[in-house]
């Protein structure tokens, strides 16, 4: 459990059995419907860890997702989506320009040739893991003359497969972010195993809220570390009781994906869906 309840026993499952089954949100009424039942999941979370549902925010991912059913989610009370693929990510944003209050948070790697992408319409990061993307967001950034909130993304799983800092080395990474200034740190991120052992993706989660516990010892000036996104559509209410305070889910809002996972996490061979 979280530092609030250390001791505790936690029983709480994987929906990990779910994965590509979810049914597909086809009408306002489904999606309503859906986020409900998210909403209802997180605030029973909240409860077992002594927790207020206010501190998280849901943030559902449309990854293949198409305009028509993204609008409809819009309708359903949606005004902040994940995206992994930037190009995807910007083909909607450019479509969809007439939802003025609609937001992009863009949560897969980022290749520095792209910076200049997110830079134009993102509203937040939440994949940083190296400083050649940092300096090529704030540069970017700069020109456009706007700020960016990262969270940097840290490698829990011990996966080489999976994108991220090593634990190891974060406090020196975020002991460089001052010096880009258009990036505003707000927290860690992570992925968890892709495990129906609940408490060994448990330990991914814990993990990160540790680290985030010594890392704020002596986190540089205006580095922020308040938030700790983790926990997917299998595995968010895990997370939550960890500490999790941003949890992105897809499938559980919007249906199974017909896309397979590894084209959306690339370096993976089964990587876990939003």
């Amino acid at each position: 459990m979280n530092a609030e309840n250390d001791g505790l026993q936690a029983d709480t499952p994987t929906q990990h059995d779910q994965h590509g089954r979810w049914p597909q949100a086809t009408t306002v009424e489904d999606f309503r419907r859906n986020l409900a039942t998210v909403h209802e999941r997180i605030a029973a979370a909240c409860r077992r860890a002594g927790r207020d549902p206010a501190g998280v925010r849901l943030l559902p991912v449309s990854k293949t997702v198409d305009e028509a059913r993204i609008r409809l989610a819009h309708e359903a009370g949606c005004r902040f989506l994940g995206e992994n693929k930037l190009q995807e990510a910007a083909r909607k944003w450019e479509a969809m320009s007439d939802l003025g209050d609609l937001k992009w948070s863009i949560i897969g790697h980022l290749q520095t040739n792209k910076a200049k992408l997110v830079a134009r319409f993102a509203a937040e990061f939440q994949a940083l893991d190296s400083l050649r993307v940092a300096e090529a967001l704030d540069r970017r950034l700069q020109a456009e003359g706007r700020a960016l909130d990262v969270f940097v993304q840290v490698n829990t799983s011990d996966e080489a497969s999976k994108y991220g800092l090593h634990p190891d080395d974060v406090r020196d990474f975020l002991r460089q972010m001052p010096a880009f200034s258009a990036l505003r740190v707000r927290g860690l991120m992570t992925l968890a195993l892709f495990s129906a052992e609940a408490e060994r993706v448990r330990q991914c989660f814990v993990l990160l809220r540790t680290l985030r516990g010594r890392l704020r010892q002596d986190a540089p000036a205006g580095i922020g570390l308040d938030e700790l996104s983790m926990g997917m559509s299998g595995d968010y209410e895990i997370a939550i009781e960890e500490g999790a305070t941003v949890v992105r889910v897809g499938q559980a809002i919007f249906g199974a994906r017909s896309t397979p996972d590894a084209y959306y996490w690339p370096t993976a061979d089964s990587e876990p869906a939003s």
